[in-house]
Order: structure tokens, then C-alpha cells, then sequence
């Protein structure tokens, strides 16, 4: 085992001299005291090695005692994973002994719960890293247990388990090779910033994932196993957007990873996510959910470990054929302190002082998430969806510009609309969805949305960019001052707003809008919007669209084609049918 000697300490940032070989990401531990902190290295130069430690290095001195393990952060995946709360080295913060993190304390990820294990391979099968040999029920799932991601080659089972009670740390099944015998257990070990790899194709994704979010789904649709990003400033809601995606996404499983916020922030997500209430299954959203957490007054380094934590558990239930959301609150702060840790290493700077290698490697990580073709013929994915917080709302500063680079989804939150409470506050023109370029790939598995729904999102996206126009003429030339023309593409511009891109995230109805639902409101709107209607005042035009607004918004609100819901459909067309008669 390679030890060495601290030669240089700058806040986090170690300078061992080392008398053995290293490599790259190891990790090693700092004797202090009678505690040893988690370090992980960030470059080797010679017998010269520079590591990041994931605690605080207060009172560690120059010459204390490193020991380096030969291996790269690790974490454990197996049954027990599930409704966790964690934090950036998946230590479980239930079982800390203090509400305070001390510094050296590392607990067991897993517990040691006893699982009913059945087996479904036999002894003689041929088997590789991540092919399914049992499977435990955990909670509601079928959790599958794993050949080891880590064996590559092609083995025989030797001898598998019966059927009954087994730990984490019970070995389940024997595999042999011609040169060796793996023992396998129910967990294994995974390094984090190492992807997994187990399928046999990633194609590209095809499917729509249901957000129930309107402005998302209709406007701009994030695919099964897509990447999307919302950028915006402080009080944009990008927060509880994301516990609407969560609460209502089409997704078996949900990981949170909350990376440099707040620690109030982390609070309200521990007290508020076990209320929420899962609407596709009508029981507590945090049955299916696993929250890593690392609070802004934690080391920096560890929010990075964080992410790649998250990715990594995301990547493991991926496996087991299940479809996973993954939400980060906020990336932001991870390429902060990459940033922070670049300065100390005296790298060349970026723009803003960020690495120069910023975009490649939020490139490689948003790079893991997508939809897979496992060999056993069964598909799983990873939907990640990450959140940025530009300093000021500046959305041309680098972090927001690399990440619009990776991601295929931009949601951006515009403060104009979160000062006016129009929410969730995603700006309809200014965000997009590349996936929508491939329109002709996308299956949206639903009969009820027609082949020219790209045209149809284009034409509203069309009206609502000509009501901004017309907003600003409107504004700098007065009422009376602009035709009766740009007062009507306003205000059709207004029907899409209140109708369409608002929603009521505290409505048992209009909280998750089906699919269904938002294609007959969208055809809806746009065959109103098309209505050539006669006006001889802008007053007019203005007292007929307020009460359009009204009654179409009221739908919202009712039971999809229920009574309710076609009366105001019936008194929508009557005032239309008053309004020819007239002229």
C-alpha cells in the first residue's frame, strides 16, 4: 500500500509526497487525530500527488500520515437503496449520530435488513457483468440482483442460492471462469465517476416522458432518457418545478440530488418530499424516491462527489429495466467548486475563472443519462434534468452556456413571469427542445396526437412570439396608437398564457395535466386563436378575451370530458357564434 507525507495545505487542497505509485481519482485517507478524512486525488505529478479532501482540514498539519487505498470512490448499490437520505459520499444521514456531521464518520450506505431472495438463473447458465441471476422485493419494486458490473467476462454459475432470507453481505452465488471463481453477493461496489455500461445499444430516445407539465409537454417535450436543464434566477420557482416534474413525471423512480444548496433549502426538501403525495399511485412520493443531499456550508469537494453519486444509483436501477428521473438542484454550484478547486491547482482559467475544460465535462455527465437496449432484451432509462442558477439571471454566463450545449431541453425561467406569478414561469419563446427536430423519430405512444403536432407547437409558439411584439408596441405606442390587429394578437397570445402555459400546481386537477388532455386543449385554443372575429375598439377586444380567458380556464379546473367540461365548451362556441352575429 503507497503511504505518504503532506507537504503543503491550502484550505481543502493537499501536496502529498508519496513513496509508491498512484492514480488518477484514488482515494486516501488523512490520519488526524483518531480519525481518518476521505481524500480523493485530482493529479499526480511525479512522486507529487495533489488530493482534495472531502472534510474540513482544520487542524491537519504539515507531515501528517496519508494512506492511499488503491481504488477510486466507491459506493454500494444493492437492496436498500430506496427512500434514503444521503449525503455527497453516501453516508446515511438516518444513521448519524448527531444532527451534525463529524468530521471522519462514514456509515454503511445499505443495512443490514434481511431481503427474501428468489432466484431466477440456474446452475450451469452463462452470465456477464450486470445480467440478472435473483431478484428481492424491496418495498414496491423487484429489485434485481447483479452479476458485479465489474466482471467483464462470461462465466458459469457454479452454485445460486435457494429461495429464502439472505443480507447484503451473504454470498448468494458462485460464478466460475476458467481461471477464476467469483464469489457474488447481493451488493456490489461501483466507482462513481466510472459509467456503467452493462447494455448492449443506447439508441437514441424516442419517447415523450408525460411531465404533466403543460409548458413542458406541449411546447417543449423532454424525452424518455432525454437531458434537459432549467437555468433562472433566484424566486423563478426552479425548485418547485422540479417537485412538479417529480411528483408527476412518468418515471418508476425518482433521485434528488441537491448539490451546494442552501441548508434551509435541503431542509424544506427533507420535511416537504415524504408529504408529497405520488400522483400515478396515490401513495407518499417518497416510497420511490432517494435523496442525496450536500449543503452549500459542506466541503466543496463533495459536491461533485454528489452528482456522480446520484448518476451513478440512477445508473444502477437503469439496470434493472426501470425508468429513472434524476433531478439536480443546482449544477451551478458543482461547477463552482471545480472552479474553486481549478484556482487552487493554478490551472489556466476560463471564462469566468471556470476550468477551460468546463463543457467537456459537463458534456461527459449529462452524456450518462439516456435509454437502453439491456441484453437480456428489456430496456431501461435515465431522464436528468438538472437546474442552474446564473449569477444575477445572466444566461450567457459560462456554466448556462456549456450546459445548453449538452442538454437537448432548455427550460428558462424568466423573472418578468415569476414578479407577474404567471407559473411555472418558463419562458415560451426563449426555450426549446432539440428533440422536436426530430419529430419524424418521436413516438409519442398516444392515438390521440395527430402527425402535425410539431406544426401545431410551432404555430402556438408563432402566436405567442407575435404578442410579445405586439406587447412592446403596444407599450412604447399606446393604446389607441397601434391597428386593432396587434391588440388581438395580443391578447390570443394571452388566451395561450392563461389557458395553456399556466398551471396550478396546488389543484387536485390542473396540477398534472394528462396528455390527452393538453392535445384537445392545444387543438382548442389554436382553432379559437384562428377565429376571425370583427372588432371596432380595443376595449372590445379587451372585455371579449378576459371573458374567453375566463370561461377556457375554468376547463382546467373540471374533470376531463365530464359534464362540466363540455358546458363551458358549449358556452365558449355560444359566445363565439354572438360575437359573428353582431358584424
Amino acid at each position: 500500500m503507497t503511504k505518504g507525507k503532506i507537504t503543503s495545505i491550502i484550505s481543502n487542497l493537499l501536496t502529498i509526497n508519496v513513496d509508491g505509485p498512484v492514480g488518477q481519482n484514488e482515494i486516501c485517507y488523512v490520519k488526524h487525530n483518531d480519525v481518518e478524512l476521505r481524500s480523493e486525488v485530482i493529479k499526480v505529478f511525479g512522486d507529487t500527488v495533489y488530493a482534495q479532501v472531502f472534510e474540513s482540514t482544520s487542524g491537519v498539519k504539515i507531515g501528517s500520515e496519508v494512506n492511499f487505498t488503491g481504488s477510486m470512490l466507491e459506493i454500494e448499490l444493492g437492496p436498500g437503496l430506496l427512500s434514503k437520505n444521503y449525503d455527497g459520499l453516501q453516508n446515511d444521514l438516518n444513521k448519524m449520530e448527531s444532527i451534525y456531521l463529524k468530521r471522519g464518520e462514514y456509515t454503511y450506505a445499505l443495512d443490514d435488513a434481511v431481503y427474501e431472495f428468489a432466484p431466477t438463473a440456474k446452475v450451469g447458465d452463462q452470465v456477464t457483468g450486470g445480467d440478472w441471476i435473483g431478484e428481492v422485493s424491496e418495498k414496491w419494486i423487484n429489485h434485481k440482483i447483479m452479476v458485479p458490473f465489474a466482471f467483464t467476462a462470461y462465466g458459469k454459475i457454479k452454485s445460486i442460492a435457494k429461495k429464502g432470507p439472505y443480507t447484503n453481505k451473504d454470498v448468494i452465488a458462485v460464478i466460475e471462469t476458467d481461471t477464476e471463481e467469483l464469489e457474488v453477493k447481493m451488493s456490489q461496489k461501483w466507482p462513481v465517476k466510472v459509467p456503467i455500461r452493462n447494455y448492449k445499444n443506447k439508441p437514441r430516445p424516442f419517447k415523450i416522458l408525460e411531465t404533466g407539465q403543460r409548458a413542458i409537454d406541449t411546447l417543449n417535450p423532454i424525452t424518455e432518457g432525454g437531458t434537459g436543464f432549467i437555468p433562472g434566477p433566484f424566486g423563478a420557482g426552479k425548485t418547485v418545478l422540479q417537485h412538479a416534474i417529480a411528483k408527476n413525471g412518468e418515471a418508476d423512480l425518482v433521485l434528488f440530488t441537491a448539490c451546494g444548496e442552501r441548508a434551509n433549502e435541503v431542509v424544506e426538501i427533507f420535511k416537504e418530499f415524504p408529504e408529497l403525495v405520488d400522483t400515478r399511485t396515490g401513495r407518499k412520493l417518497a416510497e420511490r424516491t432517494t435523496i442525496i443531499c450536500n449543503t452549500s456550508n459542506m466541503p466543496v469537494a463533495a459536491r461533485e462527489a454528489s452528482v456522480y453519486v446520484g448518476m451513478t444509483i440512477a445508473e444502477y436501477y437503469r439496470a434493472m429495466g426501470l425508468k429513472v428521473l434524476l433531478l439536480a438542484d443546482s449544477t451551478s454550484r458543482w461547477a463552482q467548486a471545480l472552479r474553486e478547486m481549478s484556482n487552487r491547482l493554478e490551472e489556466l482559467p476560463g471564462p469566468d475563472a471556470f476550468p477551460m475544460d468546463l463543457t467537456a465535462i459537463i458534456s461527459n455527465f449529462y452524456s450518462r443519462a439516456g435509454f437502453v437496449h439491456l441484453n437480456n432484451g428489456e430496456t431501461g432509462s435515465v431522464t436528468f434534468i438538472g437546474t442552474v442558477s446564473p449569477a444575477g439571471g445572466n444566461l450567457k454566463e459560462p456554466v448556462t452556456e456549456s450546459t445548453r450545449k449538452a442538454a437537448r431541453c432548455f427550460y428558462a425561467l424568466a423573472q418578468g413571469r415569476a414578479d407577474s406569478k404567471r407559473y411555472p414561469a418558463i419562458e415560451p419563446v426563449d426555450s426549446y427542445s432539440k428533440y422536436l427536430e426530430y419529430d419524424e423519430f418521436i413516438d409519442y405512444s398516444n392515438e390521440n396526437i395527430s402527425q402535425n403536432w410539431v406544426e401545431k407547437v410551432n404555430q402556438t409558439k408563432d402566436i405567442v412570439l407575435k404578442g410579445r411584439e405586439a406587447a412592446d408596441q403596444i407599450s412604447i405606442l399606446g393604446d389607441d396608437a397601434v391597428p386593432l390587429d396587434y391588440h388581438q394578437q395580443f391578447w390570443k397570445s394571452e388566451v395561450i398564457d392563461f389557458v395553456i402555459l399556466q398551471q396550478d400546481a396546488f389543484d387536485k386537477i390542473d396540477m398534472n395535466c394528462p396528455i390527452e388532455r393538453q392535445v384537445y386543449m392545444l387543438e382548442y385554443v389554436l382553432r379559437f386563436c384562428n377565429e376571425s372575429l370583427d372588432f371596432e375598439a380595443f376595449e372590445e377586444i379587451s372585455e371579449f378575451y378576459k371573458k374567453a380567458i375566463n370561461l377556457m380556464k375554468q376547463m382546467n379546473y373540471s374533470e376531463f370530458n365530464s359534464k362540466e367540461f363540455k358546458k363551458y365548451e358549449q358556452e365558449m362556441e355560444h359566445k363565439i357564434k354572438e360575437r359573428r352575429t353582431e358584424y
